[in-house]
């Protein structure tokens, strides 16, 4: 089947359970680790049902969709020595909305702790790629915490 975009593709194989990256559902949509695993923990927010943005969702949808993006910010503080969480939502290659969520480390480079993860080198951000054996524990780990909260909070 053909999808307009990526995240529809994701959406639907996490609906099938054939997603590898699916964390776990959320209020909102699905918490995958992002393919590129250069910031190790980099994770997305996939909203479901796919909406082209933000602003095409009622205000109840948006609340949970932003409070599910600071809850996976949340899980990665505890489940890797992140010291912060970037969040950004583009949407501008793929018109469907999604979050990118990035642990920021004191380990990286000074010239880049600064500045958003794009400032990196395209090569950079591409040559760590999700290797779902090495990630699995990760994956794991922010899975037990992520549930653990949205129960908490139900």
């Amino acid at each position: 089947m053909q999808y307009p975009t990526l995240i529809h593709e994701n959406v639907a194989l996490a609906r099938e359970n054939r997603n590898p990256t699916v964390i776990c559902k959320m209020h909102s949509g699905w918490a995958v680790l992002g393919d590129s695993q250069f910031l190790p923990g980099y994770c997305l927010l996939l909203a479901d049902p796919v909406v082209p943005s933000l602003n095409k969702m009622g205000l109840a949808q948006r609340s949970h969709f932003m409070n599910d993006m600071a809850l996976i910010g949340d899980a990665l503080l505890e489940c890797t020595d992140a010291y912060r969480i970037n969040y950004e939502i583009l949407g501008n290659k793929e018109p469907a909305l999604h979050a990118h969520i990035f642990p920021r480390y004191l380990s990286e480079p000074p010239d880049r702790i600064q500045v958003p993860v794009w400032y990196y080198p395209k090569e950079l951000r591409q040559s760590v790629k999700i290797d779902y054996a090495r990630d699995q524990s990760l994956i794991e780990s922010l899975r037990k915490t992520i549930t653990s909260k949205l129960s908490a909070s139900a």
